[in-house]
């Protein structure tokens, strides 16, 4: 059983005037512990990057880089063919943009999670995994990776030795291989049942599949997404869950890595 967790959640994804879901990021802000913030290729803008860094510093909520696939118009959630040098690049560039403005605001960076697609290509795709890991060890060998357990970026990163955090994804369903079911809209959940499903993970360790499976999942953070409709109410209900089990909610900092 989990006695401590982090919180992770995705945020700063909108651009300019146009927003993505129904909670603002600073209600959201108050009740994580890690944001991974877009870095302007899925959504996001300089000006956005900045306010989403500066609330992160400001309630000391650790500051992740959330690089995607170079695709506003689908945010992220549509594959784009490159070679893994070229993608590793987008993801360079990305990382750097939050950086930047992390030390504008007199903190760091902690972690980098990619986004969406992207993400999920970097499960299975070891060549992109070991080249993306090539750069963490260069340029920040002590930020966490955040990936799924067994993936490819997990296996990548242990074996280079980069600090790894794998997630339990409490908005969306898994399969029986332990992947989640990528979507492209989430549609509004049930956040009860997403609090109830948490609690099991954290207890547990088991997640029930689209299949009707149960199966065995290892995490240390539970990620929810701001633009999922009700984030407000799935963050809230989880936190309420998890206290009345015992479970703090802390900073990867505090945490021990699988």
């Amino acid at each position: 059983m989990l006695d401590v967790v982090d919180i992770n959640c995705d945020m700063g994804e909108a651009f300019g005037r146009w927003n993505i879901g129904d909670t603002d990021d600073a209600t959201l802000m108050a009740l994580i512990s890690s944001a991974n913030i877009a870095a302007g290729f899925h959504a996001g803008d300089p000006n956005l990057m900045d306010e989403t860094v500066r609330l992160a510093a400001e309630h000391g909520v650790g500051i992740g880089a959330h690089p995607g696939y170079r695709d506003l118009q689908g945010f992220g959630r549509r594959k784009i063919a490159g070679t893994a040098r070229e993608l590793v690049n987008d993801i360079v560039y990305q990382v750097g943009a939050i950086r930047e403005f992390a030390r504008r605001h007199g903190t760091s960076l902690q972690h980098v999670k990619p986004h969406g697609a992207l993400y999920m290509e970097m499960a299975v795709n070891r060549e992109l995994s070991q080249i993306f890991l090539q750069y963490m060890r260069t340029v920040a060998p002590t930020a966490f990776v955040f990936c799924m357990a067994g993936s490819e970026t997990d296996i990548a990163a242990r074996e280079v030795g980069q600090p790894v955090i794998r997630e339990f994804y409490a908005d969306r369903d898994y399969d029986d291989s332990g992947s989640i079911v990528f979507t492209r809209d989430a549609g509004r959940p049930d956040p009860a049942a997403i609090a109830r499903k948490v609690v099991r993970a954290c207890k547990e360790g088991r997640v029930r599949t689209v299949a009707g499976s149960d199966i065995d999942i290892a995490f240390e953070s539970i990620c929810f997404h701001s633009d999922t409709l009700g984030a407000l109410d799935i963050v809230r209900l989880m936190r309420e869950a998890l206290a009345v089990e015992g479970i703090r909610i802390a900073p990867v900092s505090q945490l021990r890595a699988g």
